[in-house]
């Protein structure tokens, strides 16, 4: 069946090929683009006699430029996008990263929270809301109260929530 259609299709593909190469043939070819003139006047080589030349003002000022260039002594510390020296503030709560081979951290930048204190303090407020309000993480952890007040408020990683059946014929998993 195969060999059937092969032979239909070529058929039809060199149906009248004879005229329809002589009428492509016929036609006319398209312009080439016109090129762009030569320049009038080629660029001048510049001559080795310039190039070469001393230039003695350029040569005084270099004389009375003086560079003084010292190792710096202490490490350099992070900065923030605006150019500011960021602080940095002791680490409260770590998970030992040795073990994941990785280097542990000692200090955090101000604002910023790790992992392991971002759940901790996830934890504390939502165990001891009146006791860990948003003040008072956000003072703990040096965090701005604005931000704390998001992360408190929208990121609830323990929260269970069981949607009931929509059939109230259907086994829910607390029934036996």
């Amino acid at each position: 069946m195969s060999t059937m259609g092969a032979r239909v299709a070529r058929m039809f593909r060199n149906f009248n090929l004879e005229n329809r190469v002589h009428r492509e043939i016929s036609r006319d070819k398209p312009l080439a683009a016109p090129r762009h003139p030569e320049p009038s006047h080629p660029d001048p080589v510049p001559d080795r006699e310039i190039i070469n030349e001393k230039n003695a003002p350029l040569l005084n000022h270099l004389r009375s430029l003086y560079v003084e260039s010292t190792d710096p002594t202490h490490s350099p510390q992070p900065s923030t996008p605006n150019g500011a020296v960021a602080e940095r503030r002791a680490l409260q709560y770590s998970v030992p990263m040795q073990q994941l081979g990785m280097s542990e951290l000692t200090d955090v930048p101000k604002g910023k929270l790790t992992l392991a204190e971002a759940l901790k303090a996830l934890g504390s407020h939502q165990q001891q809301p009146q006791t860990w309000t948003v003040e008072k993480v956000a003072q703990h952890y040096s965090l701005d109260p604005r931000d704390c007040r998001a992360l408190l408020g929208f990121f609830c990683p323990f929260r269970l929530q069981i949607i009931p059946p929509k059939d109230t014929r259907s086994k829910r998993i607390t029934d036996s």
